[in-house]
């Protein structure tokens, strides 16, 4: 009897969308999603009443409105069409040998789905990969924990291998370099953006190794003292592409957005992204080129934070000409990226 063939399952994750532009919808989604233990590690008797009780109510309104400006009419959310559409290039990119699935860490299609969708094909071993390129506990972390608190519960739990980081993957840095050397052709700037989604400071020290990282130079190299620390991948990340871009350390910016505002004055990751730019204009930095590489998907934070409410902040300060490079999406050389770092784990 021949052995029968061993396939690979992959698990592509991508943090969430509601499942219209609705309020309703945008509420169930912001429940899950600011409920969530490691994204508000707050104790759960405050986080599911403040949150659940005062500020998805209150935000959800306002974010319907934004997701409107989003939404594609035909395709709905980009952050899934864009998934789905990763997910297939990704397959035929990896052949018949493997099974490759999408699913969302919030709302739908699940992780739980997806991971059906592999134990029906009977796969092997199961290879998670979470679309974020910096390992933070709330983003990548909180992915990691889902999984593990689904397949606990299986029978039979197949070899489960998480790519928990690729901030420096050569695949991932060239996919975006490329992406910014097409719009550097198009337009002369005066500096660069590199901008991060934030997360707040403590995340960064309650997962310091040995007290390593203390929000300073120590950022300034990358090594296995700091391997996850977000901080210090977000630098990692913006030194490869701007040596990739050919920039000067003086022609590029590392810096944070998407801060959640607070009454607790819980500091985030700085520089903040908006004060900085508002500045830009005054010391003659009128073109400016805005990378958002903590995204491998265009979305909220990317088309309308970046794209869309920082370029109207940068030309109301004076500034001339603010550009968003395009988030990798479903490009060809992103998927064959993609493909190498699945092959190589």
């Amino acid at each position: 009897m021949p052995t029968p063939a061993r396939r690979i399952g992959v698990l592509l994750v991508n943090l969430g969308t509601p499942d219209s532009p609705q309020t309703g919808d945008v509420r169930r989604y912001l429940n899950e999603f600011l409920t969530d233990g490691r994204v508000i590690d707050m104790p759960a008797a405050v986080r599911y009443p403040l949150f659940q009780g005062l500020v998805v109510p209150l935000r959800a309104p306002k974010s319907a409105k934004i997701y409107q400006q989003l939404w594609d009419a035909e395709r709905g959310s980009p952050l899934l069409f864009h998934g789905l559409d990763l997910k297939a290039l990704v397959q035929q990119q990896l052949g018949d040998e493997y099974v490759v699935a999408f699913g969302m860490r919030y709302q739908k299609p699940s992780i739980e789905s997806a991971l059906e969708e592999l134990r029906d094909a009977a796969v092997d071993r199961i290879i998670v990969l979470p679309l974020f390129p910096q390992y933070a506990a709330a983003s990548t972390g909180s992915v990691q924990e889902k999984v593990m608190d689904i397949v606990k519960d299986w029978w039979i739990v197949p070899t489960i291998n998480f790519i928990s980081t690729f901030a420096d993957d050569p695949g991932f840095i060239a996919s975006f370099v490329a992406r910014g050397k097409a719009e550097m052709a198009k337009h002369d700037y005066d500096h660069i953006v590199f901008s991060y989604h934030g997360i707040p400071e403590r995340h960064v020290l309650k997962g310091s190794f040995k007290g390593y990282c203390q929000l300073g130079k120590c950022c300034n190299t990358y090594n296995k003292n700091n391997r996850y620390c977000y901080r210090a991948q977000c630098f990692a990340t913006s030194r490869l592409l701007a040596a990739g871009l050919g920039l000067r350390d003086d022609q590029y910016t590392v810096t944070f957005q998407s801060r959640l505002q607070s009454r607790l004055r819980d500091p985030w990751l700085q520089p903040y992204t908006d004060e900085v730019i508002k500045d830009f204009p005054a010391k003659g930095i009128k073109n400016v080129l805005a990378f958002s590489p903590a995204f491998v998907a265009d979305c909220l934070e990317t088309t309308v934070e970046v794209g869309m409410e920082f370029k109207e902040l940068f030309e109301e300060n004076g500034g001339a000409h603010w550009q968003l490079v395009p988030s990798l999406n479903s490009e060809p050389q992103w998927a064959r990226a993609v493909a190498d770092m699945i092959r190589s784990n």
